[in-house]
């Protein structure tokens, strides 16, 4: 199957996966998910949704919890929605890259609070 296909295919099952979190799952395990990618095998039988997941680490296990409990509402509405053939078989994978990014933001700045506290205490005061 061509790549374009598989590639545009990825983002509509994006976009509507992220439409059904947001307006139709009334799971109030739930809470702030953001649909980072999808990535599905060159045939659409398999797709990997990466998720990311904020709040409290009891928050996020609930809300995980509640994400793959509605894993065949989730798969049912994509058939739905995006005629293929075959509805790919979704599975949900935690992204943790928007905590890193927030890890690494935290680091530069508390960085740049030493520098700027060194070079107050260098410079001669008049």
């Amino acid at each position: 199957m061509g790549q374009l296909r598989v590639e545009k295919v990825q983002e509509l099952m994006k976009q509507e996966i992220s439409q059904i979190i947001l307006r139709e799952l009334k799971d109030p395990r739930i809470g702030f998910v953001t649909v980072t990618s999808v990535e599905c095998t060159g045939d659409l039988r398999e797709a990997k949704v990466y998720v990311s997941l904020m709040g409290s680490e009891a928050q996020v296990k609930a809300c995980w919890m509640g994400l793959n409990s509605s894993l065949g509402f989730i798969r049912r509405e994509i058939g739905k929605r995006i005629r293929l053939r075959v509805t790919p078989e979704i599975s949900f994978a935690l992204d943790k890259s928007l905590d890193y990014s927030a890890h690494i933001q935290e680091l530069l700045l508390k960085i740049k609070a030493e520098e700027e506290a060194k070079h107050s205490e260098a410079a001669p005061e008049e």
